[in-house]
């Protein structure tokens, strides 16, 4: 399902109204006969109950006028409350706005904060609100009295139902501009904004219905997003059966370079989590003198003893020896638990120079690249990495703030600039490619806000990549299938407390749901 910018909004309704020849004021009634549509579903109620819609003056206002429109033909008790004086209205919403006056919807015009002061008691008094004040193309922080009538509003602690995206929150990225309707829903048009599924945007949508305001297919298409929705169906796409012949050696060997004293756990986990995602062999290679920890932690994986540096971890010394292991793999996964340390880095640098195999990088494996990301830019195969917000900050150099502030544009911007895949992890993780393309994950809970979770992961994407899925599906397989069996932890055990291995006993089962009959994925 797509996810659109603002300004891919913009340019598709713009070519359907002027190459199309389908005009605005047609779309601006099919979004407010829609919205009020899902306002009924949404609210049963709302025959009985007092309704304020608070507008603004542009497109996004003309839709409030439109839902008036039709609320009152139904007769119910609706009051507009226009935040612009009139004269300022234009295009579409100018005349949608003409239109109450016949029918007798009643307005209260409120052109600044001394007229809004003198109706918060009718406000109030409303038990049910439309929220048609400020649309997609909002940038800046919400100025002037706006701000204090979405705050009123939001004290009222009343059911609100926002048209397209709720006013104050910026559209691009889900954050708050300064201040932010909470919507109980939303009704958004044509298709879903990346802010409804980003946080904290997604909670400040509530439910969220796209409506259809008959945008046309090759228009769509001539726009091209690339943003996209990751769906149960999609995944269903993705995974093949596999035949009745298949044995271990045919469903692939990944190398896995990982743990240091006191983290041989992330090791063992990355490795079981790669057999649960099917892969056949998986070997994990470890310092010399840690190995005899690990294969005790591992039953069905392979452990090598690796030379080691000073203090037991994995350097330059180990080098050759794991060229030689690379030998019939294929994948690396290399990071959990790993240390850092100016000989381990050496040594990742020296991989990705060259290892031919895609490169799955996590944890100490990004730590040790902060400050010499150009090297990923001469890698000799696909690279793979799966920060946290934490870890990304240190990457691009930022503060963790402006990573959270857009996800979307951190993990594209490192993706095309370094020719890397990135798993930006975190509530609705971003899995953004070299090509532009950026995928949103659905599913996932606070849950998995516990130590092990990325280690999982990161086995979870290499041992698809190992099975013969490409990198770019290894990592919507992976992402996806970990957020959904802790979908399924939080309704067997609870919302937390579920452990990362609880997460890896259950990938079989949410593999074993998604094999179904492929269908078409990518837009």
């Amino acid at each position: 399902m797509y996810l659109v910018t603002a300004s891919e909004m913009q340019e598709m309704d713009s070519q359907t109204i002027d190459s199309y020849g389908i005009p605005g004021r047609v779309l601006m009634e099919n979004a407010g006969r829609g919205a009020t549509d899902f306002c009924y579903d949404r609210f049963p109620e709302i025959t009985t109950m007092r309704v304020g819609i608070i507008a603004g003056p542009g497109n996004n206002g003309g839709d409030g006028f439109v839902i008036a429109r039709y609320l009152s033909q139904k007769d119910v008790n609706v009051t507009v409350y226009l935040l612009a004086d009139p004269s300022k209205l234009a295009g579409d919403a100018a005349a949608n706005f003409k239109l109450l006056a016949p029918i007798g919807v009643a307005v209260n015009v409120i052109p600044d904060l001394k007229s809004f002061d003198s109706v918060k008691d009718t406000i109030r008094n409303k038990e049910l609100w439309i929220d048609a004040l400020l649309g997609t193309g909002l940038k800046s922080n919400v100025r002037s009295f706006f701000r204090e009538a979405i705050d009123f509003i939001n004290c009222l602690d009343k059911p609100v139902l926002s048209v397209d995206i709720p006013s104050g929150l910026n559209s691009d990225t889900g954050q708050p501009c300064g201040t932010c309707i909470k919507a109980s829903a939303t009704a958004t048009f044509a298709f879903a904004k990346i802010g409804h599924y980003q946080h904290p945007g997604a909670e400040l949508s509530g439910d969220l219905k796209i409506i259809d305001i008959g945008i046309p297919t090759h228009i769509v298409e001539k726009v091209g997003p690339k943003q996209y929705l990751l769906r149960s169906e999609d995944i269903r796409s993705y995974i093949k059966p596999r035949p009745q012949s298949t044995h271990k050696g045919r469903t692939g060997h990944l190398l896995i370079l990982a743990g240091s004293p006191g983290k041989t756990g992330a090791a063992a986990m990355s490795a079981s989590a790669a057999m649960r995602a099917g892969a056949g062999l998986v070997t994990l290679g470890v310092p010399r003198n840690l190995e005899p920890l690990v294969a005790v932690r591992s039953l069905e994986v392979m452990t090598t003893a690796l030379p080691e540096a000073d203090g037991e971890v994995l350097g330059n010394v180990s080098l050759d020896a794991i060229l030689q292991l690379l030998d019939r793999k294929g994948c690396l996964a290399i990071g959990p638990g790993m240390g850092q340390s100016k000989q381990t880095q050496s040594l990742i640098l020296q991989l990705l120079e060259q290892c031919q195999l895609p490169m799955v990088i996590d944890a100490d494996g990004l730590n040790n690249l902060v400050g010499v990301t150009d090297v990923l830019r001469q890698s000799a195969g696909p690279v793979i990495i799966t920060p946290h917000p934490g870890e990304m900050a240190r990457l691009i150099e930022k503060d963790i703030s402006a990573v959270q502030e857009d996800r979307i544009g951190c993990a594209r911007e490192f993706a095309q600039a370094f020719g890397a895949h990135v798993v930006l992890k975190g509530a609705a993780t971003v899995i953004a490619h070299p090509d532009g393309f950026v995928f949103f994950n659905p599913t996932g809970n606070p849950g998995m806000a516990s130590g092990g979770m990325g280690d999982v992961l990161t086995g979870l994407i290499a041992g698809f990549i190992v099975q013969g899925y490409t990198v770019e599906v290894a990592c919507h397989l992976g992402v996806y299938l970990h957020g959904a069996a802790a979908d399924t932890l939080l309704t067997q055990k609870g919302p937390w407390g579920f452990l990362a291995s609880d997460l890896i006993e259950r990938i079989p089962a949410e593999i074993s749901i998604m094999s179904t009959k492929p269908n078409k994925l990518r837009p």
